[in-house]
């Protein structure tokens, strides 16, 4: 039985700017498991920052498909990525993306308003998602009231909110400092060890050694694709 959440086959992806053609990614096959933890790497201009993008639904190739979780994505129009992207893929980005006026329960609380949630369903979803990442006791402080890796671990609660297939989560320590981003991770573990796909984005070695398999990319194309094999890496599963 097929296993692959993501089935990416012959993607390319090809930018006009002014009279040359750009191609940002060539021919891209790429097969992502469900309950993987996947790191993507690559040098500035190597093209993991547009391949994140059509992975997350946030663009759409020029040629190829993309099948995700069962559903040929590779085709669709604005409104029904926008559709597949709320209820599939949880993001988490370096600069956190929170919205600064409202509280953290609010924040984690906003994808559920677009999933049409009743505001006594959301307030409860949220404030789970947020005891699931230690901030029990900061539900109702705003982002600037909050430290760095709190800001993230509001984003992280956000992002599991609606129950999405992936967590896409794009160099989410790249702004953190070297003991709350180990905490963050620990917190990405703990996820994938509860079943979701993880794709983390980053430049960091040292950050991508915390994933399960490695696709390093180079010139719009997949130079490396290394599984690492960690035995009994979670005991308690």
């Amino acid at each position: 039985m097929k296993n692959a959440i993501i089935e990416l086959r012959g993607i390319r992806k090809v930018y006009q700017m002014g009279d040359e053609q750009v191609e940002a990614l060539r021919n891209i096959d790429l097969d992502i498991d469900r309950n993987e933890f996947l790191a993507l790497m690559g040098p500035s201009g190597s093209g993991k920052s547009t391949l994140m993008n059509l992975i997350g639904c946030l663009d759409t190739p020029s040629s190829g498909s993309y099948m995700l979780n069962g559903k040929d994505v590779s085709s669709m129009n604005d409104n029904e990525l926008a559709e597949v992207r709320n209820k599939e893929i949880g993001f988490v980005f370096q600069t956190f993306n929170l919205l600064p006026r409202i509280s953290a329960l609010d924040n984690v609380a906003m994808p559920l308003v677009y999933a049409g949630a009743s505001r006594t369903n959301r307030e409860q979803i949220a404030k789970e998602r947020l005891i699931d990442v230690g901030l029990a006791d900061r539900m109702h402080h705003k982002p600037n009231e909050l430290s760095g890796g709190q800001r993230q671990r509001v984003a992280i609660a956000r992002a599991l909110v609606n129950n999405p297939s992936i967590i896409l989560a794009d160099e989410p320590t790249g702004n953190l400092d070297t003991k709350t981003s180990e905490e963050i991770l620990a917190i990405f573990q703990k996820i994938h060890e509860m079943g979701n796909t993880i794709i983390l984005i980053t430049h960091e070695n040292d950050v991508a050694q915390k994933a399960f398999r490695i696709v390093r990319m180079r010139d719009g194309m997949i130079e490396s694709d290394k599984s690492i094999h960690r035995e009994n890496i979670y005991q308690n599963r």
